[in-house]
């Protein structure tokens, strides 16, 4: 143990140093987030000593914060105040990030590759620009169950139905979103799935158990209703926004007219959830078939799967924000950093793009209408969307297209 630690001392240092510099500019004040009006209050009453009132004020992904509750306890000990709260419940989810970004740093060491890719890779696993958002905002839950996922996949590809069934259990408990996993997880087993499959059932059960039995309804009418119902949370960075309507004036929270806004159509805010999951079952299904009958490597299949479903849920999600990004960009980092020899420059430009398209778009900055958000975010979104499509659908094809590309200069030749 000692040799192997000695050998990513660099890797481990580096990406401590790049989480606690991520914390110092994002988990500097808690008012008027998510976390202040979602989190905090369950945390307040878990650090008096009120277990029963956690579970009752905790959000829809209760399951996250009592995952994450052994840190946030951990502040009594030194008498943190609020800000120790805030940073503590945003600890472990950074903690994972470092660990999945010294892993892939190692991957890319064992396979004699150019260090400026280990780097490279670090740097976009821990400091994300994306991660910054998730953080001010208050979910850093997102990273956390990006995290699981890809870890889940990762241990299912190598042959580990428990380890891949506890990490899938997890991150469904983290949030509901990462039963789009499930069907990447499959993939990568080569055999045990129902294992796995009761694994992560039981795991995450026991993480929800005490949500479903000792706190009120109020939990499960707040899971049903973040499944089932989207609302009238409607963003131009989606691909349902021109199917809005400009009829009535769309208000925020403070009050305000939201201007250039739509108002979504009353199927989506019913059906787009639903929809998304669904979507996974017959992505799958040709996964299956076809790695059946071209003999694939399912490890690629399985990482490849997971970043085109998580990309689904980001782009077709009424709610979208720019964090709902992340667990796509630490799939596709991860997929690119296995399956290919050269510097993950798909998920170099990816980051950015997200960055630009949800961040700088919106931004005092350009003030560009919501419209215009929406085009832009389109252009951007499709082709990347259809990319990876046919990578993972139609090999061939995309490898033509892959080198006509390099060909003209605008990827490196693999080493």
């Amino acid at each position: 143990m000692r040799i192997r630690l000695r050998d990513h001392a660099a890797a481990i240092a580096l990406a401590s140093a790049a989480s606690l510099v991520i914390a110092s500019l994002a988990l500097t004040d808690w008012a008027w987030n998510d976390y202040d009006a979602e989190a905090r209050p369950a945390f307040d009453a878990l650090l008096q000593g009120h277990f029963s009132a956690f579970l009752h004020l905790a959000p829809a992904y209760g399951g996250s914060l009592l995952i994450r509750a052994p840190f946030v306890l951990l502040t009594k000990i030194w008498g943190g105040g609020e800000l120790s709260t805030f940073r503590a419940a945003a600890a472990p989810c950074l903690a994972a990030s470092a660990i999945l970004a010294v892993w892939l740093a190692a991957q890319i060491r064992a396979r004699n590759r150019a260090r400026s890719a280990g780097l490279l890779a670090l740097l976009l696993c821990v400091a994300n620009p994306i991660t910054v958002s998730a953080l001010r905002y208050g979910h850093p839950e997102e990273l956390l169950g990006g995290v699981l996922c890809v870890a889940a996949v990762l241990a299912a590809t190598r042959g580990r139905p428990m380890w891949a069934g506890v990490l899938l259990g997890l991150a469904i408990a983290n949030k509901e979103w990462a039963v789009l996993a499930v069907g990447p997880v499959l993939i990568g087993l080569p055999d045990r799935r129902p294992r796995a499959l009761l694994t992560a059932t039981v795991v995450a059960g026991a993480a929800l158990a005490p949500f479903l039995l000792l706190s009120s309804s109020g939990f499960v009418a707040q899971a049903k209703g973040a499944a089932t119902q989207t609302g009238h949370l409607f963003n131009p960075w989606q691909v349902w926004w021109f199917l809005g309507s400009h009829a009535h004036p769309v208000i925020d929270l403070s009050g305000h007219v939201r201007v250039g806004y739509r108002s979504p159509p009353g199927w989506i805010e019913t059906n787009a959830h639903l929809l998304i999951v669904a979507l996974m079952v017959p992505l799958t299904l040709a996964c299956v078939w076809l790695t059946r009958r071209r003999r694939r490597r399912p490890a690629h299949e399985a990482l490849l799967l997971l970043t085109l479903v998580l990309l689904l849920r980001f782009i077709l999600d009424p709610w979208d924000i720019s964090y709902y990004a992340l667990p796509f960009l630490l799939a596709l980092l991860t997929w690119e950093t296995i399956a290919h020899d050269r510097l993950p420059v798909l998920s170099l430009v990816a980051t950015f793009a997200a960055w630009f398209a949800l961040e700088e778009t919106s931004s005092a900055t350009l003030t560009l209408a919501p419209d215009v958000q929406a085009l832009i975010f389109l252009a951007l979104a499709a082709p990347t969307a259809a990319a990876i499509g046919a990578a993972l659908y139609l090999p061939g094809f995309s490898e033509r297209i892959a080198v006509r590309v390099r060909r003209s200069g605008a990827l490196p030749s693999p080493a």
